[in-house]
């Protein structure tokens, strides 16, 4: 799953009242899951702090990758 890099940082595209997260949300890709339906990974959201307030397993069409460039002052 290349376009899902592990510690990757990526954004929620979509809500998950269920599990208490909505889209904008930020996290972790920490590990693959197997792709016997279709292709997932675990997602690790933690706080300021770095304290996890929740995991969930979700589909790389619920997820965008972030990217930050750094430039020279």
């Amino acid at each position: 799953m290349p376009e899902l890099p592990l510690l990757a940082p990526v954004a929620l595209l979509v809500d998950l009242p269920e599990k208490g997260l909505t889209r904008g949300e930020m996290g972790t890709v920490v590990e693959y899951l197997g792709p016997e339906i279709e292709p997932a990974v675990l997602v690790e959201f933690a706080d300021d702090e770095g304290r996890t307030y929740a995991m969930a397993d979700l589909t790389p069409d619920q997820l965008v990758v972030l990217h930050r460039r750094f430039r020279a002052a």
